[in-house]
């Protein structure tokens, strides 16, 4: 099981792209008689029959978008597929339907606990946090050690990962959140702490109930 996360295209942004593109483009669904197209809306290749479509997305702008920074130059898109109509997202109707990538994109078969579309050499490509480019990498297969080496670079903030031939957005990663559990210890350690001192502030109650506490504190004269 894999330890990134694939990020397909968000559902709010598909619902936007449905209508117009992000080069302004009103939607044009077709059938796909022969399946086999990589889709980004839910990270599996196409069935035959399906409605879908091809539009046109920027990543890195729809990215900088939800962080408030300008990637200035480095913003650019690039043709994608989507289901002409909502669908249920990654894992919701099974794995990848093997097939040819009808943009560029090699055939794959994928396991459902690894990255979508990785049975072919893919481009990692990364980012910073103001969505400049840092570098790239070919791989063999995106995979963890892919994804970990890439942030091992403290200044990367997200990779995309591309087809090779064609250069075409696959889909996103970003860098892990870390799991602190200081939160957790740090309660439990004061809680467990602090029970001593509460059985001996109702012993001493108990034992004198009207004692009060003086203060050595000496007043200005």
């Amino acid at each position: 099981m894999t330890t990134y996360t694939a990020r397909p295209v968000a559902p709010s942004v598909l619902k936007e792209l449905r209508t117009a593109d992000d080069a302004g483009r009103p939607l044009s669904p077709f059938t796909d008689e022969e399946g086999g197209a990589p889709l980004r809306c839910c990270l599996r290749r196409s069935r035959p029959g399906e409605r879908i479509a091809l539009v046109s997305y920027a990543p890195l702008r729809r990215w900088a978008a939800g962080t408030g920074v300008d990637p200035g130059a480095y913003d650019e898109q690039g043709p994608v597929f989507i289901h002409a109509e909502e669908c249920a997202g990654p894992g919701a109707d099974g794995p990848d339907a093997d097939g040819p990538g009808a943009d560029g994109s090699d055939a794959d078969g994928s396991g459902a606990d690894g990255p979508p579309f990785a049975n072919a050499h893919r481009i990692v490509r990364r980012y910073s946090a103001d969505g400049h480019i840092l570098g790239g990498q070919l791989v063999d297969a995106p995979d963890d050690e892919a994804f970990r080496n890439a942030f091992d670079d403290p200044a990367v903030a997200l990779v995309h990962v591309r087809a090779v031939e064609y250069g075409c957005f696959l889909y996103e990663v970003r860098r892990p959140q870390p799991f602190s559990s200081a939160a957790t210890s740090s309660a439990i350690c004061t809680a467990f702490s602090a029970a001593p001192l509460r059985r001996l502030s109702l012993e001493t109650n108990r034992a004198r109930p009207w004692a009060t506490v003086s203060s050595v504190r000496m007043r200005p004269t």
